[in-house]
This record gives C-alpha cells, structure tokens and sequence, in this order.
C-alpha cells in the first residue's frame, strides 16, 4: 500500500459510526519496546539506526494484523503527509522531526501502527473508536507476543521492558482515550479535574498529544505508572478515573441545562450558523464550533447519525488535511477559505436544529 492509497481508504476514525460514546471519542494503548543488543535510537549512529530499520519493518510487515498496510521509510514521505498522519494520530510529531533511519507500519484500516526508531526501536499502538480497552488490549497484546518470536526484546527480570526513558520502565504501556467534556469547560469545571487526575497518577492532554492545546474541549487522559504494576492492573484503574470524569461530564451538562439552558442552546445554534455560513475559519474556531454541535447531539438537538460526520470532520479540518483536499499546499490564510468551504459544504446537508427535541 502506498502512502496515498492509505489516506484515501477507510479509516478507523474518519469512516466509522462505531463512536456512540457522548464523552470516550477514541481509546489507543501504546507499548514502547527496544530490541535487545542494540543502542537506543538516541545514541545510536546512522548505519545502527537503520540496521533497526530494517529488521523492524521486515518483522513487522509480516505479522497478520499489518499485512497490505502501508510499510514506509519516513524520509520517503512529504512533510505533508506527514502531517496528516499526524492528525489522524498515527504517527508522534517526535518521528516527524527526527534522525533518519527511522519508519512506521500501518495497517490497511488505520487502527495499528508501529513506529520504529522514534524514542524507543519499537512503539507499538492499536485505536478504536468509542470506549474499548479490552477489545484494544487483546489486540495489541497479541501484536506484542507475535512481534516477540521473531525480535529479541530488552528486557529485565527485576525492572521489566527496558526504556529510552524511565518513566516507561516496566509494563512500558500508555493507555488513553480522547474525551469530549464541553460541558466541564464550559461551567469552568475542567481545571478543578485536571488537578485531581494528576494527583491520581493520571495525564491530561491536549488533542495531539503533550505540548498541544485542547482544542474542541477535546483531552487526551492516559496513566503515567508503567513500573510496578500489571498491564489489565493499569488500565482497570484508568478505567476506574475515566468513568468518574464521564459522571461528571454529564452531570455537568445536567446542571448547564437546568440552569443555563437558553445560552447553551444559543451557543449551539450560533455555532450551526457559523458552520453553515462561515467563510474564513481557523481549525481552533473549528473544533469548538464542531465541539458544540457534538454536544448538541448528545443533547438531542441534532440526530445521532450526525456524530460520526462531526467525528470526522474533526480531523479533516485540521491544516493537513485541508491542503491534501488541495492538492497543493495553502498558507494559513487560505486555509481558513477552504476550511470554512469544506464546512459549509457540510452542513448544508445536516439539517437544522431542533430545539423541541432537547434533553430536559
């Protein structure tokens, strides 16, 4: 499968009606291993790195969960495409900026994906729409144990995977959703909930990751504990944290709606009109507009089938996807024109608010 091919075919989190979930938009786990004998890629040379490479792509390539995907050295794709494999978080914006020798395997529907030589040899993650551990767990554990018959992983008795960064040492697993929680951004809420999830162990993330902004009151929440626990252990008590912010989140909304219906309900349909009629948009306006009529489908106001469009309209507003849509690359001024003609395409298929229908 050629890069091209891979962005055009259906895609686990651009294609799917799977996302029923009103908060949990996307579970992922990741795993991070090194292969044994072999200098973690940030001390490695040039020739080592891509000795790794590729014997990495070779084992990974063959493995039946990654078979017709797209296998690719990252110095043969375009900072574009890079870009938006980025967006649809299958690739970190680390593997897009370092050292050469460095590759990814992704599977034909997007749902897996390994880089190789980013911080670690091997990084190894499985998405799923909507709020799916288990299912996610049992997929990656087996792309785990197939991958270790044919690499010698490092490993210790006493301290477990071993890691570029200690922080990973042990289980070397980040399990995370992407959660939709407008309702505590809205009351002022998600500040006070941030605080108590970092004094449990947990982070909290913007949409692409650390460093990014949570645009679309969209937050990346994963365990930061590899060392010392289980696997199922980890993610039994992320799911345990998780549930609680999704209480909250509804009860959040409750509360908006009891108290401050009329202004939420305006902020929807204001956001419906921007979408229906906005000719310049910046992706940061984007996402909290497409942010509020998310809400409003859960609120009843918009039809269910809607949430899948708004899902994906998330990501291909973003700046790559919108100049891939182009053909050519935009400056960001005149990515504001297409994204805003993009949406307005959109919309005027989803049909207007319906306000009767809103949750009491």
């Amino acid at each position: 499968m050629k890069i091209n091919e891979l962005i055009a075919a259906p895609s686990e989190l651009t294609d799917t009606a799977a996302s029923k979930s009103a908060v949990v938009m996307m579970t992922r786990i990741r795993l991070a291993r090194n292969l044994a004998s072999h200098p973690f890629p940030g001390w490695a040379k040039e020739a080592q790195r891509r000795d790794v490479l590729g014997r990495c792509l070779q084992a990974v390539s063959s493995l039946t969960q990654m078979k017709r995907g797209l296998a690719v050295d990252t110095s043969d794709l375009s900072e574009q495409e890079k870009q938006i494999l980025v967006e649809r978080h299958l690739i970190s914006r680390e593997l897009c900026h370092g050292k050469g020798g460095s590759g990814i395997v992704i599977s034909k529907d997007q749902s897996c994906s390994v880089m190789i030589n980013e911080e670690d040899h091997l990084r190894i993650q499985v998405l799923r729409a909507g709020f799916q551990f288990k299912k996610v767990w049992n997929t990656i554990n087996a792309i785990d144990s197939d991958l270790e018959e044919q690499v010698d992983y490092a490993f210790s008795p006493k301290l477990g995977y071993l890691t570029a960064c200690p922080t990973n040492l042990g289980t070397a697993i980040r399990a995370s959703t992407m959660m939709h929680l407008p309702a505590l951004v809205i009351s002022g809420q998600m500040e006070k909930v941030v605080r108590a999830v970092n004094q449990l162990g947990m982070a909290v993330r913007g949409l692409f990751g650390e460093g990014s902004d949570a645009s679309g009151s969209i937050f990346q929440i994963s365990n930061q504990t590899t060392l010392g626990e289980s696997e199922e252990g980890i993610i039994k008590h992320l799911t345990g944290v998780l549930n609680t912010i999704i209480e909250q989140e509804l009860n959040a909304r409750e509360k908006l709606i009891e108290g401050e219906a009329t202004k939420l309900y305006d902020k929807i349909g204001r956001a419906y009109g921007i979408l229906q009629n906005g000719y310049l948009l910046n992706s940061g306006e984007a996402m909290n507009l497409l942010s509020l009529i998310r809400l409003g489908i859960d609120l009843g106001v918009f039809a269910d089938s809607q949430r899948a469009v708004v899902d994906r309209l998330f990501i291909e507003c973003q700046p790559g996807h919108i100049q891939h849509g182009n053909k050519k690359a935009a400056e960001a001024g005149q990515r504001d024109v297409l994204r805003g003609e993009l949406l307005r395409t959109e919309f005027a298929k989803v049909p207007s608010p319906d306000f009767s229908n809103a949750a009491k």
